[in-house]
């Protein structure tokens, strides 16, 4: 909590005016006209109007004196974060060459009537790089590839798996070229009736060759109804995407793997085949954050003194990328000067700057006279008439930037061969620069903290402030945390937009992993030594409610209402009895969930309701219970709600 401040003053206008016209009936009996229409009066007010200015002056000096306090401890105003978002340009058509983004395209929301649209710029350069089908090759679980691409040319049917097929069997795809970030269509022609499998969740996972081992491609769209007919599939090509000898040839290989269906999921009865294929390149994906950057921007010239001080004319100043890089001219060339946290290591001769990110001020090391009369010189000092200029760097964020998925569509100028863009995935990470009051609130836990992790608060607040994009950070003792003696876990949950309402998906639950590694890298500069810390998701246990009610109006409005409270209550980030999340470990119960379908508007019965624990990534269903019980390291989300409603009918009189 906030150190108390004490109120020097808590006179106000009214009791300065009582109190002097007690003052005159003590020193002037004879004024006994004391109505606000006398001008003695009036000139009484005129007088404790100023002075209850001055007072409320006055009161402001022990929260100057406080913030100065937490100024030398060091506190600073934690700056905004950017949001980030992949985004994928879509070409107009297939190009025979490649198709070159550079880093700073801008893009952006709709623009609504009253809204501006939020901007992104892209964070590197995305190259489009055409490909074509070099290469198909099948490979049985239990055999040796098999190059059948003389077979495609001749135009004979190719039996893509093994007959009857078995889990493990591949098709491989060779390309003439690596396609690293973009989206490339395996457009095939298919001759099969029947082969068994569901074409809405065909056994199949899509993968491309890194280097070191497959990794899954992101299927965008699968028209083939997994190899059920002849279509297009559309796939997401991983960033480490690389050209590599399989089969006797270099390519850049995708292949199309067979693996074990889940509960109840058909499998092939019979290979499927194709008689026609061909690859081509048709978009690309890029990392795009809600930020802009300012280069060679020139703050000033040097004085050839200690403790100079510069700004930057767009505050505030964006850390949570590249470290910024200060650079001073020196007559023939630019010498780069590096941000540090502090000058106590300092020396006369280290280019050295320190950074107050919320301002945009940059300060060079001072100088300070020590006890034998010498000055000694913390961080070099740039020459008289040096221009100073920042070589790059970034300003804007905010959890502005936190839009929904597929909604950043527009182009902010035109781009040659491109059709449109859109971002698959909400964006996230952005985060409002701290405010005073957060800063004050702050102050007394870093003075007790002192960077050093001994007890859980003191794990919780480092990483909070390792990780200002988390949305809330949990920290399991050794005693609870069941990773044997002297382990804790610090449980984090990222910030996260939902599509529709509340309604969340278990992969935006999921922390990215530089956040994950910030946590831990933090911590481990500050955990006591032999403490292991584990920096980890918590676990989602996923709840299903299948429930039967009657509305007293309209019936889908009713229904729409119930599923919008179900994914509200039970809720990681904004759930719970007090809608500041799911609390951890805390059961669901069968009479909450009751009540929270029972108050949703419209609804007036509630009928039927049943309450299932389910698995968000296998999608299986335990059985009924009426308390779910969670774990301390377990929150509750939402999975699938099932909810019907009727009309309830009207009570006729006897």
């Amino acid at each position: 909590m906030n150190l108390p401040a004490p109120n020097l003053d808590d006179r106000r206008f009214q009791d300065l005016v009582d109190e002097a016209k007690r003052y005159i009936q003590q020193r002037s009996p004879e004024w006994t006209d004391h109505n606000v229409s006398d001008p003695g009066v009036t000139l009484i007010e005129t007088f404790a109007h100023m002075v209850d200015q001055l007072i409320y002056r006055l009161n402001r000096v022990p929260e100057r004196n406080y913030l100065a306090f937490l100024d030398l401890l060091g506190v600073r105003l934690f700056p905004p974060t950017a949001a980030r978002a992949a985004v994928t340009f879509w070409l107009s058509a297939p190009q025979a060459e490649p198709v070159v983004l550079r880093t700073g395209t801008e893009v952006s929301t709709m623009r609504g009537e009253t809204e501006e649209g939020v901007s992104f710029a892209t964070t590197d350069d995305l190259v489009v790089v055409p490909c074509s089908l070099a290469k198909l090759v099948t490979s049985a679980a239990s055999g040796a590839p098999a190059d059948r691409t003389d077979e495609l040319l001749s135009g004979q049917r190719v039996t893509c798996f093994a007959t009857p097929p078995a889990v493990g069997d591949t098709m491989l795809f060779g390309l003439s070229a690596a396609v690293p970030r973009c989206a490339v269509v395996i457009r095939l022609g298919s001759e099969v009736e029947g082969i068994g499998v569901d074409p809405r969740q065909p056994p199949l996972v899509w993968e491309a060759w890194d280097g070191r081992g497959w990794t899954e491609c992101e299927v965008d769209s699968d028209s083939t109804g997994g190899l059920n007919r002849p279509g297009d599939v559309v796939l997401h090509v991983p960033a480490e995407h690389i050209a590599s000898v399989i089969a006797g040839t270099r390519a850049g290989w995708l292949r199309c793997r067979v693996v074990k269906p889940s509960a109840g999921q058909p499998f092939y009865s019979e290979s499927p085949t194709v008689s026609e294929a061909e690859a081509f390149t048709i978009g690309g994906t890029i990392v795009a954050e809600h930020a802009e950057a300012v280069l060679d921007e020139i703050i000033g010239e040097s004085e050839g003194v200690a403790g100079q001080r510069f700004a930057v004319s767009r505050p505030p100043v964006l850390t949570d990328g590249a470290p910024v890089v200060v650079e001073v001219s020196d007559g023939e060339g630019w010498q780069e000067w590096s941000t540090v946290e502090h000058f106590g290591t300092s020396s006369a001769t280290d280019r050295h700057v320190l950074l107050d990110a919320t301002s945009g001020e940059f300060a060079f090391g001072p100088a300070v006279r020590e006890p034998d009369g010498t000055i000694r010189h913390y961080g070099a000092v740039p020459p008289k008439g040096a221009v100073i200029r920042i070589r790059r760097y970034r300003t804007g964020g905010g959890r502005a930037g936190n839009v929904a998925r597929q909604v950043i569509s527009m182009l902010s100028s035109s781009v040659p061969y491109v059709a449109r863009v859109e971002n698959r995935e909400a964006a996230s990470g952005g985060v409002d620069g701290e405010t005073v009051d957060a800063a004050k609130l702050r102050g007394p836990l870093a003075l007790r903290t002192q960077e050093r992790a001994v007890t859980v608060d003191d794990f919780e607040l480092i990483a909070r402030d390792a990780a200002p994009a988390a949305a809330r950070v949990r920290c399991v003792p050794a005693a609870e945390a069941e990773q044997g003696e002297a382990a804790v876990r610090v449980l984090v949950v990222p910030g996260a937009i939902a599509d529709i309402g509340d309604e969340l998906r278990l992969e935006q639950l999921i922390p990215p992993r530089d956040m994950l590694a910030a946590v831990a890298g933090k911590l481990d500069e500050r955990r006591l030594v032999g403490t292991r810390v584990v920096v980890e998701p918590p676990y989602y246990q996923g709840v299903t409610v299948v429930a039967r009610l009657r509305a007293s109006g309209d019936v889908e409005g009713a229904r729409r209402a119930a599923l919008e409270a179900l994914y509200r209550y039970l809720n990681p980030l904004r759930g719970g009895p007090d809608g500041s999340g799911w609390p951890f470990g805390r059961p669901v119960q069968f009479g909450e969930v009751h009540a929270v379908l029972a108050a949703a508007p419209g609804v007036s019965v509630v009928d039927e309701l049943r309450l299932f624990p389910a698995d968000p990534i296998t999608g299986r269903r335990g059985e009924p219970v009426n308390v779910l019980e969670l774990s301390p390291t377990a929150l509750a989300f939402s999975y699938q709600h099932q909810v019907t409603v009727t009309e309830a009918q009207p009570v006729r009189g006897t």
